[in-house]
């Protein structure tokens, strides 16, 4: 079966992943490759309203395994839905998070540990990104960069609920270091998007079939 290009973006709140991701759409549609664009939680109709109950603000009463849990499940109905047909299908898809986000909020975050990665091993079916970007950035700077009334209940988390998080996307780089790129986001955009362009141009020379998308 023909495999298409899994590309996930991971970092903490703040740290300009939003504007990173834009540019690499950029990168395909001025190359003519159509995408398969996504987003985490989400991606899908229960996979969104799933995402409405994790960022409610108001719900403070939330455990972190139901929010663990709410994650992975989420994530199970995109991989199954969205992601694996589009990859099936020789597509590029570049998802804005993935499983690495719950290994870093709930497993170290939120301190749940291993379990975390094994409800996640469930819900993500040997889907794993080929590349992921990693966006490095102070979580305590990046989250100012984020006004009080804008931000969901994970962002209104004390900074060290954040740090742990970040510690924990850390450890993930140190661990898969020929998936997981390091990207130095306190640098400015252009610079950024430079350093991202030339990976992708690696990756993308390094596939070994014509990707589908048209």
């Amino acid at each position: 079966m023909r495999k298409g290009l899994f590309i996930s973006i991971e970092g903490s709140d703040g740290s300009g992943k939003s504007t990173q991701i834009e540019n690499i759409k950029l990168f395909f549609a001025d190359r003519g490759i159509d995408i398969v664009f996504t987003r985490e939680p989400g991606g899908t109709v229960i996979g969104e309203k799933l995402r409405e109950i994790i960022l409610d603000k108001e719900l403070t009463e939330m455990s972190d395994m139901t929010e663990a849990l709410l994650y992975a499940a989420a994530r199970a109905q995109h991989v199954r839905q969205v992601i694996k047909p589009a990859l099936a299908a020789g597509k590029i898809v570049v998802c804005d998070r993935f499983a690495d986000s719950s290994i870093a909020y709930q497993g170290y975050g939120r301190g749940l540990g291993e379990p975390v990665s094994i409800i996640n091993g469930f819900a993500i079916d040997g889907c794993i990104p080929d590349v992921t970007f990693l966006m490095k950035m102070d979580p305590r700077v990046g989250r100012r960069r984020i006004r009080a009334e804008q931000q969901d209940r994970l962002e209104r988390e004390q900074d060290d609920f954040h740090i742990r998080a970040f510690e924990g996307y850390l450890a993930l780089e140190k661990r898969y270091p020929q998936r997981i790129v390091g990207i130095d986001a306190s640098r400015g955009i252009e610079e950024i998007k430079l350093d991202i362009y030339k990976k992708l141009e690696e990756v993308l020379q390094s596939v070994p079939w014509q990707i589908s998308g048209k």
